[in-house]
């Protein structure tokens, strides 16, 4: 890892660094800002060589998850298999479980597999190569990002679920159940293309079986699943569901012609309530708005009866802000926020009182990243929020970043 302190400038607070944690002549990655990739003491974490912002290549034989130890910056690869992909870290911070994909439209297999940290045990836990159970539906066009339930029982990952024939076929939400070793469908629909799941991470029993899901309206795919139309004028929702598919809520986001969700949102560290991103038409700003599932009442979003909502960046200018995290205990945020060559990047505390917006507010840095879609930053904490992460292409090639030293920001 390499020390980039020009990647600092007058604005930046002093007590922090930045490293550049990869550098291969080939473009690295940070996995993305809701995975969960990190063992809960901070340590080691989970990114990948060969990707881009958003993934990476079915096909690319190149391709490998790494294991970084971020103080030493030193990288070890933990998958070696084609198509590896989806990984996510157990609560307990002792396996790594991930998929490789191995499917085609309506065909191929998908494996489901995990290995120690270390790399050690590895084992492939179900392959899926026949329908899935109860259904005439084989799984492709598999989904980038796999999330685990905090009992680390449970792992929800969705997929294409068309035959290659089928006009707007549609894609659904799978949950494996890691002691049984099986599979059933929750959620399909055409809806389902973009789910971006996100299991609760209280460990509270009954909330650790709920799900984030996002629900794309207006879809449109072709018969092998290429979108068409990521999601129709109205633009998406955003849903909590038990991980059995009832339960179905609301959160009260967008849909009413002024303000839309961007498509990027989170649980609050271990709480029960989730924050998301906009976009609204008046005034055009780009808010960070928290708010607590409520009942289904149709996808009438914003206009959800007894929702409620923070708007968390009610007091900064103009908010422009996009792809953001918290940290596991829900005290802290960083996010980046779009201005009109690039990014920033911020920290913030989030409020201890509901209702309250983000106080102390820091600009880290610039990330000097471009605008394209493959090397959005992303930026996230690490579980205690001494450590954040970004990426950027500012090299001419997409590699991840690390900033330390958040710990001494009060």
């Amino acid at each position: 890892m390499d020390l980039r302190p020009d990647l600092l400038d007058a604005q930046s607070p002093k007590g922090i660094e930045v490293f550049q944690l990869t550098g291969e002549d080939c473009p690295s990655s940070h996995v993305y800002m809701e995975a969960q990739i990190f063992t809960p003491d901070s340590r080691r974490f989970v990114l990948h060589r060969s990707a881009h912002a958003h993934g990476s290549s079915q096909h690319d034989a190149d391709h490998r998850y790494l294991v970084c130890d971020p103080a030493t910056g030193e990288l070890t690869p933990i998958t070696e298999e084609t198509g590896a992909t989806a990984p996510s870290v157990s609560p307990d911070g002792k396996t790594l479980f991930y998929f490789v994909n191995e499917t085609q439209v309506n065909g191929g297999k998908l494996s489901l597999k995990r290995a120690g940290m270390d790399g050690s045990d590895r084992r492939t836990l179900l392959v899926l190569d026949s329908p899935l159970p109860d259904t005439k539906f084989r799984p492709s066009g598999i989904y980038p990002l796999s999330t685990i339930s905090s009992d680390g029982k449970r792992l929800a990952l969705s997929a294409f679920l068309g035959d290659g024939q089928t006009k707007d076929a549609p894609f659904g939400l799978m949950v494996f159940d890691l002691d049984k070793a099986t599979v059933r469908l929750i959620l399909q629909g055409q809806t389902w293309c973009n789910v971006h799941p996100q299991f609760c991470r209280s460990t509270d029993p009954a909330a650790s079986h709920d799900i984030l899901v996002q629900e794309n309206h207006g879809n449109q795919c072709n018969e092998r699943g290429g979108i068409v139309k990521l999601v129709g004028s109205e633009g998406c929702d955003i849903h909590a569901a038990r991980d059995d598919g009832s339960d179905f809520r609301n959160l009260p986001w967008g849909r009413d012609g002024n303000e839309h969700p961007q498509g990027h949102q989170c649980w609050r560290g271990r709480s029960t309530r989730a924050i998301t991103s906009t976009g609204t038409r008046k005034p055009p700003e780009n808010q960070l708005i928290e708010s607590p599932p409520a009942p289904f009442a149709g996808h009438v979003g914003i206009r959800t009866p007894g929702g409620v909502r923070t708007d968390l960046t009610r007091t900064f200018p103009k908010p422009r802000f996009c792809h953001f995290g918290t940290d596991i205990a829900g005290r802290r945020l960083v996010s980046d926020a779009w201005h009109e060559k690039g990014w920033h990047i911020y920290l913030a505390d989030l409020p201890t009182k509901e209702g309250e917006p983000l106080a102390k507010w820091w600009y880290l840095l610039d990330p000097r990243a471009t605008r394209t879609k493959g090397a959005h930053p992303h930026p996230f904490l690490s579980p205690d929020a001494s450590l954040a992460f970004f990426n950027s292409d500012e090299t001419g090639l997409l590699q991840a970043y690390m900033i330390r030293g958040l710990d001494t920001l009060r």
